[in-house]
């Protein structure tokens, strides 16, 4: 069973990092050199997807643009400046790498795109009857070390002939509330079977700490379980409550969870994306060391 297909949703409006997002979407935000949703494209390719599914909303034209490879910048960088070119050229084509766009719809009497589940079922027609990647296009999981998460996803995925692998990580008591909770069978949380999943639950809920990490591979029955879910109060369907149906109907739903060498940079306010990409500036082979003096300076001149 191999898995080559990603759907990669990046509708949503980014309110919460507004004023930045006001004209770029908060996937086309710079994490070092480079904008969010590369590195999520780059992380999907790494673990061997060779056709992505961009889900989109009016506004995220930059994403599209951002992958292709024959734009009029390409063409007169080709012709004019060819070393700039090489800077910005990432041979998707010669990798085998696919790019597809639809949009997500807008119901009638919202103003809004109708939720992750909604998102998850535009890109039905996509992969057809066969198992799929979905890699949220705000969140990056960084691998310093062993392999990639999503690389052991999928081998879960196989060994055990899941309905559905979700990535996930443990979170402190104060953030329990802002994520969807997975409640694991046992307490090894490496690779575990689920027996429940609770969206944005209060801590006193659950003893459970596991959160989803933006990261998920499903069987393409996730699609009836989408279209049976009832939207909430504000009309969104989520994804989560779809993934309770599947753990509800018997069927096997599994978490993989990162490693130590792992972390998931969720892109979803400002602190978090200060955050990420001063690691990412950190890190960085040219300037990286200049901006860790700079930043020792910064830190020698606010103490005094």
């Amino acid at each position: 069973m191999s898995i080559s297909k990603a759907i990669a949703p990046v509708a949503g409006l980014g309110t919460r990092l507004l004023p930045t997002t006001k004209v770029l979407p908060k996937e086309m935000l710079p994490v070092g050199r480079l904008p969010v949703i590369h590195h999520v494209v780059e992380e999907l390719i790494a673990a061997g997807i060779r056709q992505i599914l961009f889900v989109t909303a009016g506004n995220k034209g930059a994403i599209e643009d951002h992958f292709d490879e024959g734009s009029e910048l390409m063409r007169r960088l080709e012709a004019e400046q060819h070393e700039l070119l090489e800077t910005c050229r990432f041979q998707y084509r010669d990798r085998g790498v696919e790019f597809f766009s639809v949009r997500q719809r807008i119901a009638p009497g919202q103003n809004k795109p109708a939720g992750t589940g909604d998102a998850v079922a535009a890109g039905e027609a996509f992969v057809g009857d066969e198992p799929f990647v979905v890699a949220f296009g705000d969140s990056i999981v960084r691998t310093r070390a062993g392999k990639p998460l999503l690389q052991r996803m999928i081998a879960s995925h196989r060994e055990h002939n899941s309905a559905c692998t979700i990535g996930a990580y443990p979170v402190s008591d104060e953030l329990v509330h802002h994520y969807g909770i997975l409640i694991p069978e046992t307490s090894n949380t490496t690779d575990s079977k689920l027996t429940g999943i609770l969206e944005k639950p209060r801590p006193e809920q659950t003893t459970s700490r596991l959160a989803i990490s933006a990261r998920y591979i499903f069987s393409p029955d996730i699609f009836n379980r989408i279209r049976t879910t009832s939207p909430s109060s504000s009309g969104e369907i989520y994804l989560t409550d779809a993934i309770e149906a599947l753990i509800s109907a018997g069927e096997m739903v599994r978490a993989v969870c990162l490693s130590k060498d792992e972390k998931r940079c969720d892109i979803g306010n400002h602190l978090a994306y200060f955050q990420t990409f001063v690691d990412y500036a950190l890190d960085d082979p040219e300037w990286g060391e200049q901006i860790r003096t700079y930043m020792q300076q910064k830190l020698t001149e606010n103490r005094s």
